[in-house]
């Protein structure tokens, strides 16, 4: 039998989700490795999933997860044997597949990762998704030409969790960053990841209608888009790029090209679904050589399957701080 968190959909369409005991043969039966959950983690899309929000989600009884890692015990796949640490991650898991929140599951060789030497899964998992988006951002910028000498690079949503690693990595790769947060009471805890300074989500709001403003930043993580995505545009310096991958803010916004035409700002997709399997080992081999471990412990919350509905709900309301890490088996 499989430990699972069950998300399920009533005939009104009310979704909810609860821990179930389910049988193995329910498991998708179409990939060639087969895994013992360790660990998995909580991002935004997880949230969107577990309350039936985004249209993610288009076939229920369903199990979430976006993220995991665990013990290969199943292999048909020579790149793969019984004893093998794989991360997975991406490919629309969780999403239009079962995912992480279960204690087994059966995946496709072509979308795992090997976990990388001198790391463990429950440290993947404490980074996830997010931690792979903000290095993921962070190296996409540097191939645009980021460099430290280029002047203050911006982390908007920094309290969140690809916000709080990239401060993290963008400081100890010798970026001066500026942390843009609605939270005041998350200030103290965004220095003390490696910000030099805290800007005000209202600062980046407060805007007075101009096509451009005086050149600020010399790069941008931003993981919110909307309005606030809008705003840093008309700030950027010249020939500078804003690594965008969130839309917590909004999925739209309304902006001048002019930034773009005199300044040669560029807007570069961050997207981590489709990532090919190649670049995904050099982004974790990245992690792993530079993420300092007791700064990630500071940051995750660790809990269990049970507590995922609560969590999920909170990080879609904004109010969860870092990384949140599941035990699968807790």
């Amino acid at each position: 039998m499989v430990r699972a968190l069950i998300v399920d959909q009533a005939e009104d369409k009310k979704v909810s989700a609860s821990i179930s005991e389910v049988d193995a043969s329910r498991l998708p039966d179409d990939g060639e490795v087969d895994i013992a959950v360790e660990y998995s983690t909580i991002n935004y899309k997880d949230g969107l999933c577990l309350n039936g929000l985004g249209g993610l989600v288009r076939t229920y009884p369903h199990v979430p997860g976006v993220d995991f890692a665990g013990e290969v015990t199943n292999s048909s796949d020579p790149r793969f044997k019984a004893g093998d640490k794989v991360i997975m991650a991406g490919f629309r898991g969780g999403e239009t597949r079962w995912g992480g929140y279960a204690t087994q599951a059966n995946e496709k060789a072509d979308w795992l990762v090997h976990v990388p030497d001198g790391m463990t899964t429950r440290e993947t998992q404490a980074l996830g998704t997010a931690g792979f988006t903000a290095m993921q951002s962070i190296m996409r910028l540097e191939e645009n030409g980021m460099t430290p000498d280029g002047g203050e690079v911006l982390v908007t949503g920094a309290g969140g969790g690809v916000g709080s690693v990239a401060v993290v990595l963008l400081a100890r790769r010798g970026y001066q960053v500026a942390a843009a947060t609605g939270r005041p009471e998350v200030a103290e805890y965004l220095t003390g990841l490696g910000a030099s300074r805290i800007v005000g989500r209202d600062e980046l709001l407060d805007d007075p209608g101009k096509v451009m403003e005086s050149s600020m930043w010399g790069g941008c993580v931003d993981c919110v888009g909307g309005q606030v995505l809008a705003r840093v545009i008309k700030q950027m310096k010249y020939g500078t790029g804003i690594a965008s991958l969130g839309n917590a803010a909004g999925s739209t916004m309304h902006a001048s090209i002019m930034p773009f035409l005199l300044r040669s700002v560029a807007i570069l997709g961050i997207d981590s679904v489709a990532v090919p399997v190649p670049r995904r080992s050099e982004i974790w081999k990245a992690l792993a050589a530079e993420m300092p471990r007791d700064v990630l412990e500071t940051m995750t919350e660790e809990i269990g399957l049970a507590d995922v509905p609560d969590h999920g709900r909170k990080i879609l309301d904004g109010q969860v701080r870092g990384r949140i890490l599941v035990v699968a088996r807790g």
